[in-house]
């Protein structure tokens, strides 16, 4: 697109800046600044708590899913479990010793039984016996369950065992190393994360669209950015989605609940700016975007092809009808006013939809002659 500035000399001795109406494309973009973020991020950490004897990985170092990150000391967890597995070998020495005692008790009121239909027993020696029989095997059941029980506390030591052996829970790379070697983790109160593990194979791009703007933004609109390091290679990608909130909204809520408990009116207390994030994902092949960089990014909302277009600098007072005053100049300078309908409009050129056509100077300043007259001094005396 290209538009033709001139000068035109009126009547009346001002020179007129004048540029022409041609044809051309437009496109209307919203500018924004956005921060590239892993497209998973992930804090492994740990579920005991104990001494980190040994780390595994250095940072930027590549991992897979089950590779060994970090190991912490197990000998609680070692213990724990010898001490289940003994409660259980007890347990079942206890239950073998009931049951033997059951098969007594089972015999010793069969005879009862037998006894008791010839009539040659007391009935009280009889109920004593089938009562003893009765709590022989509410012992052994008593005793199966403790054994399940203990068995399960074998499975929890077992796992918590494992709790010490940190391993990667997917494929990535080591963005961070929180925890260093010979560190001791408390995880009673919070989890202590050891890395954080991210993949950079595929970016999230995070762009504040001003209040202003964000009603022009859509999800499937184009998007193109650059970074600060490199300003020569542009990313494609499409708007995935527009955030219905600004992120400062958490704030807002506790500043609400504080101002409900005792302060004053909902008025805000400061005037600062608006964003809300639009979210695209791009891809990362060679790894040549990094988490963190800043994104400067161009939001496509229209493209015009072969459209009338106008300086926007030649655009008056808009009326009731939304009808742009616009002065015109012909060729012998005389100056003309029309009304002029815009359609696409940016800061510097805008689409005309009525009122012009190609080839029109249209006026867009004034210009005072700056040669003295003549006869005139150095300082004009």
């Amino acid at each position: 697109m290209g538009i033709w500035i001139g000068v035109a000399q009126s009547n009346s001795g001002p020179e007129l800046a004048t540029a022409s109406v041609t044809i051309g494309d437009l496109e209307q973009t919203v500018l924004a600044v956005g921060r590239l973020h892993p497209k998973e991020l992930v804090a492994v950490g740990a579920q005991v708590s104990g001494q980190v004897k040994r780390l595994h990985v250095a940072l930027g170092q590549p991992v897979k899913t089950g590779d060994l990150i970090a190991e912490v000391d197990d000998q609680p967890q070692r213990i724990s479990m010898r001490n289940a597995q003994a409660a259980a070998t007890s347990l079942q020495a206890q239950l073998a010793a009931r049951r033997a005692a059951l098969a007594q008790a089972e015999l010793a009121f069969e005879r009862q039984e037998a006894l008791l239909a010839a009539e040659a027993t007391a009935r009280s020696d009889h109920e004593a016996a089938k009562a003893a029989l009765e709590t022989a095997r509410a012992e052994a059941r008593s005793l199966e369950a403790q054994i399940e029980q203990a068995h399960t506390q074998i499975e929890t030591a077992r796992i918590n065992l494992a709790y010490t052996r940190i391993v990667a829970p997917m494929d990535g790379v080591v963005v961070a190393i929180v925890t260093k070697q010979g560190q001791t983790l408390n995880s009673f109160q919070t989890t202590p994360t050891i890395v954080m593990l991210a993949k950079l194979d595929v970016m999230t791009v995070r762009a504040e669209i001003a209040e202003a703007d964000v009603q022009k933004v859509e999800r499937g609109q184009q998007v193109t950015f650059t970074t600060l390091g490199d300003k020569r290679d542009k990313y494609v990608a499409q708007i995935e989605r527009v955030e219905i909130a600004p992120t400062s909204i958490v704030n807002e809520v506790g500043g609400a609940g504080a101002a409900g408990a005792g302060g004053s009116s909902g008025t805000p207390t400061s005037s600062r700016a608006i964003y809300y994030n639009a979210v695209f994902d791009v891809p990362n092949p060679k790894g040549q975007l990094r988490p963190s960089m800043t994104a400067q990014v161009s939001v496509l909302i229209s493209r015009l092809r072969q459209t009338l277009l106008v300086p926007t600098a030649a655009l008056g007072e808009r009326d009731a009808h939304d009808a742009y005053t616009v002065r015109v100049v012909d060729p012998r300078g005389r100056v003309s006013v029309r009304q002029v309908r815009i359609g696409v409009r940016t800061n510097a050129t805008a689409q005309v939809l009525s009122g012009l056509q190609s080839g029109d100077a249209v006026l867009i300043g004034e210009t005072v002659p700056t040669t003295a007259p003549a006869g005139s001094g150095l300082l004009g005396f």
